[in-house]
């Protein structure tokens, strides 16, 4: 029997490692070994690695070197944009604005704050996933001291007006925090024009390493260390630093913005082909997200009368990797927080399925995946109790 075939498309959750990526890393894991922080001679070019990709990271931003700080990657760097904010502005004000549909790592902390003692206000967003800045200004009050809203959506993949919004931040003098994790190489940033005062990214997002991110701060933005210890990251962020995985974050966002529109223009071909073919192939079937401002690797369909993790399921037993909205890891099962704040029905939130594309797919992964796909569905359609209740034949348009 043959190597059983794998398609990923699950780009969206991680990516592999660039070569040239990996290639960059290995000399400071082997030679080039020494701890930034003391003084002889060998760590010399350790020092040098770091400066050198804390320029990568802010020539990819549009951002100055000393603003740009590393992390231990995405989670964490929201982790201190939310509560560094919070709590260097404690005595201006005790009021957090968000988004419904944020990731986790920003809407738990915010939880986590409210329990301390700040409010929170999460906008809502239309039937695509997008925050309306109108709102945004309606919701600001004396006691704002943060504005927190994602740029691009790690589920269904709209983007959000994040310019538009910013100025409302800048206008009312409050601090502008996005998480653009998912955005790094799909879509040019820049945080001056684009009226950005923190930003999160992680370099395993945009075929880095993981375990390894940023966080561009605004110079005099006021904003408290996460954590302390000694004097790493100009007395910001301590813990010896992460060499290897700086130098690989440095490399891999290099390479990454240095074609977006090329790279998107492939991958966006590829996904417009396979949305199309989905929807024209499976019936009862509703993308998700907006139709045009999205992220370009991302496709999101919900299937009525069936469950996601059943989806997921069945292609991985064909060798498709991709992902689903609902909590199948948690035991609880609930459907997408950001499917249901779109206004998506919960028994049809359940039915979600997320492909994300990304530089190793091709027309014949397209192909293989519009195969595959509705002979699945229709299986599991014909075993579902809602299905033969709703009193359809035929389960989808397989050929």
């Amino acid at each position: 029997m043959g190597e059983k075939r794998i398609v990923y498309m699950d780009h969206s959750a991680t990516t592999y490692v660039r070569k040239e990526v990996l290639d960059a890393m290995i000399p400071y894991h082997i030679e080039f070994f020494g701890n930034p922080s003391s003084i002889y001679s060998i760590t010399r070019a350790t020092k040098k690695a770091i400066d050198t990709a804390r320029e990568q990271v802010a020539k990819a931003l549009g951002a100055e070197p000393d603003e740009i700080y590393f992390t231990s990657g995405g989670s964490e760097s929201d982790n201190w944009a939310i509560k560094g904010v919070a709590s260097a502005n404690r005595k201006k004000g005790n009021h957090i604005i968000t988004s419904k549909i944020e990731h986790h790592a920003v809407l738990h902390t915010c939880e986590y704050l409210e329990k301390e003692g700040f409010t929170v206000t999460y906008l809502p967003v239309d039937q695509y996933g997008l925050v309306d800045p109108a709102e945004l200004e309606k919701a600001i009050t004396d006691q704002t001291i943060l504005i927190t809203i994602m740029y691009a959506n790690n589920e269904i993949g709209t983007i959000e007006p994040v310019a538009e919004l910013g100025a409302i931040a800048r206008k009312h003098k409050i601090p502008f925090h996005t998480d653009a994790v998912q955005v790094i190489g799909n879509v040019p940033v820049d945080v001056k024009t684009q009226n950005i005062d923190i930003l999160s990214l992680s370099a395993h997002k945009f075929y880095g390493p993981k375990g390894v991110g940023a966080l561009y701060i605004r110079k005099g933005t006021k904003i408290d260390n996460l954590i302390h210890g000694g004097g790493q990251e100009r007395r910001r962020r301590a813990g010896t630093e992460n060499i290897a995985g700086i130098v690989g974050l440095g490399k891999a966002i290099e390479l990454a913005t240095a074609d977006i529109e090329g790279h998107n223009r492939r991958i966006r071909a590829l996904r417009d082909r396979l949305m199309k073919g989905i929807l024209d192939k499976i019936p009862d079937a509703h993308l998700n997200g907006h139709p045009e401002k999205r992220l370009v690797g991302n496709i999101n369909i919900s299937f009525k009368f069936i469950e996601g993790e059943g989806i997921l399921l069945w292609l991985d037993d064909e060798g498709i990797c991709a992902s689903t909205g609902s909590a199948c890891t948690s035991g609880s099962l609930e459907p997408s927080h950001v499917l249901l704040a779109t206004g998506l029905p919960v028994e049809i939130s359940h039915g979600s399925l997320r492909l994300t594309l990304g530089n190793v797919n091709t027309d014949a992964d397209v192909d293989f995946v519009l195969a595959v796909l509705p002979k699945v569905v229709s299986r599991l359609r014909e075993m579902s109790p809602l299905y033969l209740k709703s009193g359809k034949e035929g389960g989808c348009n397989v050929q």
